[in-house]
């Protein structure tokens, strides 16, 4: 380690939730599922299935709206804020429609359905970023850097706002409809990413005060569905570096399917999302050592609906169930097979399962849906397709757990992790 530089921890919450298609309603409260009483520092959030996965949603236009009342959600439980906008009609917790939000400019109405540009969910993020949080830069050097190359070593961000691969006329040239009466410096938390693709859904959210210390922040999406180019299935990736050390966290949707030979298609999903993710280079000088490729960073963080399933009938899978048999029946869980066979995820770590498998569930029940599945071709198999895993050092996991929200057939899963972070003595009182 370098002079100087002293190495702090920081608490990160990462959860992963399959939502089924389902649109949040107004009245679903996330404190469980964030466990906001734990506080952490950085709050890494995937979804996967926010809007239905059909031909509308995956070949024409996706819809933004849903992923705009997962931000609203996830705000109020985070900065206890009230709702700062009021959808158009309200909905029941079980009714599946999606209706708009006021303000929300619409370009596209389907089967009583609002579809939405992208640069409309861009201008409604803005309402839950802090003042640091809007003035994020693509690249900040080290002082070092600076002194040596000169202080115009990197390209800038022009506008300040978060950049990825899109240009930033996208949003820039669109005004902001939306406002709010509430003061952002009353925030806790600032949104500092967020990004859909189809229907999987990744957004960031970090203390403030912590704000100022993200830099090299960039978005990558890998498409892996229908035909292997379209984005029903595939991942979205997002990097940065939190002061002198480089994350990057992966929110993966891969592979359905419980017939034998459908790991090896996750399998190969994954395999060619570590091989194609590539994060445009944004530094001028390549002494800036910016990663590009996943494994290049530090810590890592995966997860998602990654879909391995059970290699056993449903038979024998609900048998080991009724008898909490959760080391038997975690011998025949595929991601453990195919990790220890070196065929996936190798060098990967998970931590330990001790909860029950997390699909399939019957809608607003806590019962498995093939218990009442009369027809075998339909029936699911009880398996553990939400995961959560790393890869690097400096990475310690504190819990890894399901949530109960009967909200879809999937059950959230959260991790906290304790991660070191390479910090500059002088700023090591701000964590």
């Amino acid at each position: 380690m370098s002079n100087g530089q002293g190495v702090e921890p920081v608490r990160v919450f990462v959860a992963t939730w399959n939502v089924g298609g389902k649109s949040p309603h107004s009245g679903l409260n996330l404190d469980d599922f964030l466990h906001v009483h734990d506080q952490a520092d950085i709050y890494v959030l995937g979804f996967q299935e926010i809007v239905p996965l059909n031909a509308g949603n995956v070949l024409v236009v996706e819809d933004n709206e849903p992923a705009a009342r997962w931000l609203q959600l996830i705000n109020q439980s985070l900065n206890k804020s009230p709702a700062v906008y009021v959808f158009n009609s309200p909905t029941h917790p079980h009714d599946n429609r999606s209706v708009g939000l006021r303000g929300l400019k619409t370009t596209a109405t389907t089967g009583g359905s609002l579809f939405f540009p992208k640069y409309s969910l861009k201008a409604f993020s803005q309402t839950f970023r802090t003042e640091s949080g809007k003035r994020l830069k693509t690249c900040s050097c080290t002082s070092e850097l600076e002194r040596k190359y000169g202080k115009d070593c990197c390209f800038q961000c022009p506008k300040s706002s978060i950049r990825d691969d899109e240009s930033s006329s996208e949003e820039d040239d669109e005004p902001n409809s939306f406002s709010t009466a509430s003061s952002t410096k009353h925030m806790k938390y600032s949104l500092i990413a967020c990004r859909q693709m189809v229907g999987i859904f990744v957004t960031i959210w970090m203390k403030k005060e912590l704000v100022q210390h993200v830099s090299h922040l960039r978005i990558s999406c890998i498409s892996r569905g229908i035909m292997g180019c379209l984005g029903n299935k595939g991942c979205i990736s997002v990097r940065m570096t939190f002061h002198q050390t480089s994350f990057c966290f992966i929110c993966s949707h891969l592979a359905s399917g419980e017939k034998e030979g459908d790991e090896l298609r996750r399998n190969l999903d994954v395999i060619e999302t570590l091989k194609n993710t590539q994060f445009p280079k944004i530094c001028r000088t390549p002494a800036s050592g910016v990663p590009e490729k996943i494994l290049d960073h530090e810590r890592v963080i995966w997860f998602g609906d990654l879909n391995y399933r059970i290699a056993l009938s449903y038979s024998e899978t609900r048998k080991l169930l009724e008898e909490n048999a959760w080391d038997a029946l975690l011998d025949k869980d595929q991601l453990k097979i195919e990790r220890e066979a070196g065929r996936v995820f190798k060098g990967w770590q998970e931590g330990k399962i001790y909860f029950a498998p997390t699909y399939k569930y019957r809608n607003n029940s806590d019962t498995y849906a093939g218990d009442t599945t009369k027809s075998k071709t339909k029936r699911r198999t009880p398996a553990w397709c939400d995961r959560i895993l790393w890869h690097g050092h400096g990475i310690r996991q504190l819990s890894y757990i399901r949530g109960e929200s009967q909200f879809s057939d999937h059950r959230p899963v959260c991790a906290t992790f304790l991660v070191d972070v390479n910090v500059p003595h002088s700023r090591a009182e701000m964590l």
